[in-house]
């Protein structure tokens, strides 16, 4: 019986200090925090009143009503969107501008070793180049397709070239005769055998290749970085993850406890359930950036684009000087081919055109290098691109880290004890779960469903894997064909 007296005095005891407590929590703290962050509510209640109403925030004694718990949900999900929209501003930042940079770079230092090549040529063979400066216009012209996308071969473009110019050259050394179509067709079939050009083609047409593989596959690699940034980046939240995000940033509000923060391994396992898709991409996005640091490095050495072309007016002149100088034995070897061509005349020999095209090409010049859009090398944009890729590997999976960071969700310097839990003010225990879609299967914060990928996603991770083949193979100097039939296949530079 003494006993049973001593439990009911107890009982009356808590309960009479659960009511002091209760009417000595006022919601004017509340008030004044929802006023700041902007809300603006019907009603907030003086002090605490009982729970039952609320959906999500825990039920006892609160702050908040049915429509302040509402508001706080619209928010929540507001507020997780635009954060990690800021969080991953300076990633798409860097593809975006890195992208611009270096396509510019690349169609001004085609522009440029254009324009220097004609004016070389115009003052150094004078009317017959001019006469026959489509062969080079052409040969631009396809070298700007197949980097803008175009569905160009390079080695078979390169070998056309060659071949035009070997039928122009060979008519102009020989304006004593009648060159005839199906004579300069007759004429092709012995390029390779006379190697009118000497070495220049073969070696240029390694260099060229595999240069604009490179160049063209690591400008499409940053655009391919960019754009799948930028769509996950655009957060989708399901109605658990909003349920997870209202808990944890508003429900200290209800609490009466506006000021208090969330305790950093909750604010994890929330971010791990709501963004578990995100960090399925990692895997696939690391390889990709790996991918393009090989890339980046051919591009810093064999395969400088800047080095192949700005000389290359020096490079199909030393051809043409070739062809001059074995015009003699070229013809006789054609002649015994295909035959001596008629005679065109006096009229038409005495022009003396071969006489003009035996100009010699000057010396090379570094001084000379075109400047480029981007007001500096090759070299120093690799250089800078490549310290940006290093940064963004593992962007994908320390994106709750980053989110739940200090400055951010989490209070600074906080104590274990003196953090918001989901419950009350105290610590959190359960462990922080790891990372992607099929570790949430007993995530405590958000009901994740692991067995529904978010399609979304995984075409961005699709996008990516095809991206890195393009990249594996450019680094090893092929490119990646893709026919109407979708089976890819490897041409080999």
């Amino acid at each position: 019986f003494v006993a049973w007296i001593q439990t009911v005095i107890c009982t009356f005891l808590l309960s009479v200090a659960a009511r002091a407590d209760f009417k000595a929590r006022n919601c004017s703290e509340v008030r004044e925090a929802c006023a700041s962050r902007g809300f603006s509510f019907g009603y907030v209640p003086l002090q605490e009143i009982p729970g039952e109403h609320l959906r999500v925030c825990p039920q006892g004694n609160t702050c908040c009503t049915v429509e302040m718990e509402d508001k706080f949900g619209q928010q929540s999900k507001q507020d997780f969107e635009t954060l990690v929209d800021e969080i991953s501003h300076n990633l798409r930042s860097t593809f975006v501008s890195r992208h611009k940079r270096f396509d510019e770079f690349f169609l001004e230092l085609l522009e440029n070793t254009e324009r220097s090549l004609n004016e070389m040529f115009v003052k150094t063979y004078g009317k017959p180049y001019m006469q026959n400066s489509e062969v080079f216009e052409n040969l631009f012209a396809e070298l700007k397709r197949y980097y803008t996308g175009g569905n160009v071969n390079l080695e078979e473009m390169l070998n056309d070239f060659w071949s035009r110019l070997l039928e122009r050259m060979f008519t102009l050394l020989n304006s004593q005769y009648v060159i005839t179509e199906d004579y300069l067709e007759c004429i092709s079939k012995y390029t390779d055998e006379l190697k009118p050009f000497g070495d220049v083609p073969r070696k240029l047409k390694a260099q060229v290749t595999r240069a604009f593989i490179a160049a063209r596959t690591f400008v499409q690699g940053l655009s391919v970085g960019r754009e799948v940034a930028q769509r996950v980046s655009k957060v989708s939240t399901t109605a658990s993850c909003i349920r997870a995000l209202t808990k944890l940033m508003y429900c200290p509000f209800c609490q009466a406890m506006p000021s208090v923060k969330p305790c950093k391994n909750y604010c994890l396992n929330v971010m791990k359930g709501c963004l578990a898709n995100q960090a399925d991409l990692d895997p696939e996005w690391n390889q990709y950036i790996d991918a393009m640091l090989l890339v980046a490095q051919r591009l810093e050495g064999p395969f400088n684009i800047e080095s192949v072309m700005e000389p290359i007016d020096v490079k199909i002149s030393e051809a043409i000087m070739n062809m001059q100088d074995n015009s003699a034995q070229v013809s006789y070897r054609v002649f015994q081919g295909c035959g001596q061509p008629k005679p065109a005349g006096m009229s038409r020999s005495a022009r003396g055109v071969s006489d003009v095209f035996t100009a010699r090409f000057k010396p090379y010049s570094p001084e000379e290098r075109p400047t480029t859009a981007a007001g500096t090398s090759l070299d120093r944009l690799v250089a800078d691109v490549k310290e940006q890729l290093k940064t963004s590997k593992k962007f994908w999976s320390d994106l709750p880290d980053m989110y739940c960071g200090e400055d951010r969700v989490m209070q600074g310097n906080s104590s274990d004890e003196d953090c918001w839990n989901g419950h009350t003010k105290g610590r959190y225990f359960p462990e922080v779960q790891k990372d992607g879609l099929t570790n949430q299967v007993s995530n405590p914060e958000v009901d994740v469903d692991i067995t529904r990928p978010d399609t979304f996603i995984r075409q961005q991770i699709m996008a990516l894997r095809v991206m890195t083949n393009k990249l594996k193979n450019a680094y090893n100097g092929n490119d990646i064909y893709f026919q109407d039939s979708g089976k890819p296949y490897t041409r080999h530079m």
